[in-house]
């Protein structure tokens, strides 16, 4: 499901408002979770799961083109878990 396809099924569902205000909607809801994971917070939508950040460490990597090895810095990724009720919809 794309992005547009959210922001469709909102208008839809929520006949009150128009496709441009659904796309307001779905868009604030998309820059709190970024914003919040920038800032270093967790963001849980109960019911749906949580976004948190991961720290990887610095690594060695290879370049696979010439075979040299290559430091891969540290950094921070995005990770999602997936809450009680998502899971069990989805083994049911």
């Amino acid at each position: 499901m794309t992005k547009a396809q959210i922001i469709e099924r909102v208008s839809e569902q929520v006949t009150t408002l128009t496709k441009r205000q659904a796309e307001v909607v779905v868009n604030t809801i998309f820059d709190c979770v970024r914003d919040s994971l920038k800032n270093g917070d967790k963001t849980e939508i109960r019911g749906f799961g949580s976004f948190r950040l991961r720290a990887r460490r610095m690594k060695e990597g290879r370049n696979p083109k010439t075979g040299a090895t290559v430091a891969v810095p540290a950094k921070r990724v995005p990770f999602f878990k997936a809450g009680k009720e998502l899971k069990e919809l989805l083994n049911q």
